[in-house]
């Protein structure tokens, strides 16, 4: 997979994709053409690219993803810290910190992420 970052388009069709998935291609039309309103060529277009990508497959004309939403919230999370903050979580931190309270539950969940890492890498 490419460490491409998706766009506000590209995102609201790869939602209709996790949505709805597996889907037929034809399926996956009338869904951009009722949603985003788009034609079936921008469709088959933006699937296209995003099957290259890595993103997506379109298999016997049905459609299936191939990294979760989850994933890339992960990947695209990675990709921001790398490039704002150096890749310096502890960076990331003080600044999500500085202007807003973190709750005893956060604090909590944070520390056992934390613990749960170090035992992992051991």
């Amino acid at each position: 997979m490419s460490d491409y970052k998706l766009g506000e388009v590209e995102t609201r069709f790869a939602e209709l994709i996790w949505e709805n998935e597996p889907l037929g291609s034809g399926e996956l039309v009338k869904l951009c053409a009722e949603k985003l309103g788009w034609k079936k060529s921008t469709t088959y277009t933006v699937l296209k690219k995003l099957c290259e990508k890595g993103y997506f497959r379109n298999e016997d004309g049905t459609v299936t993803s191939l990294i979760s939403r989850e994933g890339m919230q992960a990947q695209e999370s990675r990709r921001f810290v790398e490039d704002t903050f150096g890749g310096s979580l502890p960076a990331f931190l003080a600044a999500f910190t500085s202007e807003r309270t973190l709750s005893d539950k956060d604090v909590e969940d944070i520390r056992r992420m934390i613990e749960a890492y170090g035992e992992a890498s051991k």
